[in-house]
């Protein structure tokens, strides 16, 4: 039955994320221990200083640092074993719990990390998702028409330039796109997400941060679509090969239904999976590509959690990019389980 295949996929996908937060809270066990113990002398010293201000008595004052910084160790579990810590700070983690930043802020100057994380994202999946989902339209398309005229003369100039393309890192290719674009020719800005200062008008800020976007994306579909195209061209070309498509064109199939309507039906499991990974990598953002664009997003963040040792912020990003990709891959089986029909699911062959 295929409700138990989907209900055995979205199981083992709750195990596997499980697994990896536990890993992480493993691994950054001894930092964090540092980073609270850090935050906990920072708040009980804030709190101190308030009260002297009000003419506490010292050595009360002395007494309440030790009880306090006493109490917050035993409410974060810092006194516990170190098996006890890494179990509480996965609880946490798989809570969304991740406490305060130690140097980073939100955009609005807030510490609190998942309000940090969360203000990227959408920025992230503006550039990368625009880019991609164009890309897989022009990969998909060309890769047809590639199919369609294998060996002529479209099919083998394609091929050559996807060759030269394909292996060209992106952020190579972007620097050079800003020395083109931004500098011998200004037709686009060379990075950011807004003017300075910004369009005051909610119409003015939308072009504005399109017009900003352009370059990047630019960059990102022209990089990438041309190997999709070249997988999509191998998918469908296999598949018109196959007894069935011979079959349909015996038959008197016109050759728009044969490719159409029975060797891209046929191509769409392979496709849709290339397609929708593209996608859920499009959520972690790409660390340099966002900071040669100065693009505030996921990539970025990472990148600027990593040099200021900020492990809550990191950790954040790590577990919520985690969590997004292990529940497009389970999505992803699930769908791919009901398109294709060759699959048993849930039964014997």
């Amino acid at each position: 039955m295929y409700w138990r295949y989907a209900v055995r996929r979205i199981l083992m996908g709750v195990v596997i994320y499980v697994v990896v937060i536990f890993i992480y809270s493993a691994l950054f066990n001894t930092v964090m221990d540092q980073t609270l113990n850090s935050q906990i002398v920072e708040q009980v010293n804030g709190e101190m200083m308030k009260m002297s201000q009000v003419g506490t008595d010292p050595e009360y004052l002395v007494e309440y640092r030790e009880r306090r910084i006493s109490e917050l160790r035993q409410l974060y579990h810092l006194d516990d074993p170190i098996l006890s810590r890494i179990f509480w700070r996965a609880i946490d983690t798989l809570t969304f719990n991740y406490g305060n930043s130690t140097v980073m802020r939100s955009f609005e100057g807030e510490t609190d990390v998942i309000k940090i994380v969360l203000e990227r994202i959408p920025n992230t999946l503006m550039l990368f998702t625009t880019a991609i989902i164009i890309d897989i339209f022009i990969g998909v398309w060309l890769g047809i028409r590639k199919a369609q005229k294998a060996g002529k003369l479209m099919d083998k100039t394609t091929s050559i330039i996807t060759m030269g393309v394909y292996g060209l890192p992106s952020w190579w290719f972007g620097m050079v796109m800003i020395m083109l674009f931004a500098f011998a020719i200004p037709i686009f800005p060379s990075g950011g997400m807004n003017s300075v200062p910004p369009p005051t008008t909610f119409f003015g800020r939308f072009l504005d941060t399109l017009y900003h976007m352009a370059l990047p994306v630019i960059t990102l579909v022209f990089i990438g679509f041309w190997g999709r195209a070249y997988l999509t061209r191998n998918i469908v070309l296999g598949n018109l090969q196959e007894d069935f498509i011979m079959s349909a064109r015996a038959r008197g199939i016109p050759e728009r239904s044969v490719l159409y309507g029975h060797a891209l039906r046929t191509s769409a499991p392979p496709i849709l999976t290339m397609s929708l990974l593209s996608l859920l990598a499009s959520f972690s953002g790409a660390l340099v590509f966002e900071g040669i664009f100065s693009w505030p997003g996921m990539g970025n963040l990472y990148w600027a959690a990593v040099q200021m040792n900020d492990i809550p912020v990191l950790l954040g990003n790590l577990s919520i990019t985690t969590l997004i990709y292990i529940s497009g891959i389970v999505v992803l089986d699930l769908i791919y389980g009901f398109l294709d029909p060759r699959i048993k699911v849930g039964g014997k062959a």
